[in-house]
C-alpha cells in the first residue's frame, strides 16, 4: 500500500476506514441505549464521556496550554457552538431515533451536506448553481422514498414527526458547520470547549427534567460507547485522516460508505427487517450529495 499511495496516504485511508467503521455502529448503539434511557440521560452520559476523551487527548499530546490561549471571544463562540452541537443536535437526533427505525433515522440525518449547501447559499452568499438545485431535488426524492418505510405505493411519510426531527438535526449540524468554518482556532480546543459548554447545558437540563436522579440505575454502557465512538475519539481519527490525505476530496468521499455499512449492523445486531425503500432512498440521498459535489467542467 505504501508503495502504491505513499506512507501518509496509506495512513489516511486507514484512519478513514476506522472512521467509517466506528460511525457505522452508532445508529445501532443509539437504539440500544434508548431502550432504557431518555434522550437527555443519553446525552448527559455521552457528552461527559466525550469531554473526558478530549481532555485525555490534550494531556497526552501536551496541548493543554493551548486551552489557555482561548480568549473571551473564543469562549463566547464555543458557548454557541456547544449549544448547537453536541447539545441541540444530539437531543433532537436521539429523539428522532426514539420514534423511527434506525434504518430510516440514520439516512434521513445524513442529508446535512445538502442542507449545508443550501445554507451556504443563504448565509454565505455562495451561488446555488444548477447542480445544487438538482442535488436538492434528488435527495428530497430519497427522503420521500426512505420515509415510506416499505410502502412506496402510497408514498406517505409513515412517521412525519420522527422524519422532521431527523431533518431538523441536519439543519442544526449544518448551522454548526457554517459557524465552525469561521472559527480558526485549533481543532482540539474547539472540540474541548464545545463539549464542555454542552455538558453544562445538558447537566442543567437533566436537573430541570429530573433525568439526572436515576441515571445510575440505568445501563449506561451503550451511552458511554456513543460518547467514545460517536462524539469523541472518532472525530480525532477523522481529522487525522484529513490531515494526512494528499487529496481531502478523495478521503471525504469515504464517509459516504458509513450509512451503507450501518445497515449491516442494523440488520444483524438490532435485527430490523430492512425495507427495500431504505436502500433505494439512501442511494438517492448519497447520489444527491455526490451530484452537489461535482466540479464544473472546464469551458
Amino acid at each position: 500500500m505504501a508503495l502504491l499511495f505513499g506512507k501518509n496516504t496509506s495512513k489516511a485511508y486507514l484512519y478513514a476506514s476506522l472512521t467509517v467503521l466506528f460511525w457505522s455502529t452508532v445508529a445501532t448503539a443509539f437504539k440500544i441505549a434508548l431502550r432504557e434511557m431518555s434522550n437527555v440521560q443519553m446525552l448527559l452520559v455521552a457528552n461527559t464521556t466525550s469531554l473526558f476523551v478530549f481532555l485525555v487527548v490534550l494531556i497526552v499530546n501536551r496541548k493543554t496550554a493551548d486551552l489557555r490561549k482561548t480568549d473571551v471571544a473564543g469562549l463566547c463562540l464555543s458557548s454557541l457552538q456547544g449549544l448547537l452541537n453536541p447539545f441541540a443536535y444530539y437531543l433532537i437526533l436521539f429523539k428522532a431515533y426514539s420514534i423511527l427505525p434506525a434504518q430510516v433515522a440514520q439516512p434521513a440525518n445524513f442529508v446535512w451536506p445538502i442542507v449545508l449547501m443550501a445554507l451556504s447559499a443563504l448565509l454565505l452568499k455562495q451561488p446555488l448553481r444548477t447542480k445544487g438545485v438538482l442535488a436538492l431535488f434528488i435527495s428530497f426524492i430519497g427522503i420521500l422514498i426512505l420515509s415510506s418505510q416499505g410502502d412506496l405505493r402510497s408514498f406517505v411519510v409513515a412517521e412525519p414527526l420522527g422524519v422532521g426531527l431527523a431533518l431538523l438535526s441536519s439543519l442544526v449540524w449544518a448551522l454548526f458547520w457554517v459557524l465552525n468554518l469561521k472559527d480558526k482556532r485549533d481543532n482540539m480546543s474547539k472540540l474541548f470547549f464545545g463539549s464542555l459548554f454542552s455538558t453544562i447545558y445538558v447537566l442543567l437540563l437533566s436537573y430541570a427534567t429530573g433525568d439526572v436522579y436515576d441515571i445510575f440505575s440505568k445501563p449506561i454502557i451503550p451511552a458511554i460507547y456513543i460518547g467514545f465512538f460517536e462524539m469523541g475519539i472518532t472525530y480525532i481519527v477523522w481529522l487525522r485522516a484529513l490531515q494526512l490525505a494528499e487529496s481531502t476530496g478523495n478521503i471525504s468521499n469515504f464517509i459516504y460508505l458509513t450509512p451503507f455499512v450501518s445497515l449491516i449492523f442494523i440488520r444483524f445486531v438490532l435485527h430490523e427487517k430492512l425495507y427495500y425503500t431504505s436502500v433505494i432512498g439512501l442511494c438517492f440521498i448519497v447520489g444527491g450529495i455526490l451530484v452537489g459535489q461535482l466540479k464544473r467542467s472546464p469551458e
